[in-house]
């Protein structure tokens, strides 16, 4: 959990039933009620990736990165290669080495950092969590 605070508005303590265990039961009580009511969504990190690829695998790498939930950002074409910059969740890149070299003949590259975190695929309505497809009407 990330952003959050409490407030302790009123309180009182008496030697019969006051104790640093009860104080523990009762924030925790506490913390369970506000988390309920607050409806928490689970957050996922979001990686900032650049893939450097040949320009004859330009179209199969962009269609695995929309596979993988990423979002292009740009594109710069190089000397027969060409950049691709995107955000891709972090989950959707543990095999992404094995598959760029696959699809490229060992030829693109790819180097990723820690951008920002989103709610999560199984956080939105309709959408399978392990690779974002639409669920509805199934």
């Amino acid at each position: 959990m990330v952003d959050f605070r409490v407030t302790l508005l009123d309180g009182k303590e008496h030697p019969v039933d006051s104790s640093d265990m009860a104080f523990q039961i009762c924030g925790r009580k506490a913390f369970r009620e506000g988390v309920r009511q607050a409806s928490p969504t689970i957050l996922e990190p979001i990686m900032q990736v650049e893939i450097t690829t040949p320009d004859e695998n330009l179209g199969d790498v962009m269609g695995d990165l929309n596979g993988r939930r990423g979002r292009v950002q740009g594109m710069e074409p190089g000397d027969g290669q060409t950049a691709i910059r995107a955000q891709v969740p972090l989950a959707e890149m543990l095999t992404y080495s094995q598959t760029l070299r696959s699809i490229t003949g060992g030829r693109g590259d790819f180097h990723m950092e820690q951008s920002h975190y989103d709610e999560g695929a199984a956080q939105r309505p309709g959408e399978d969590h392990r690779r974002g497809r639409n669920q509805v009407g199934r």
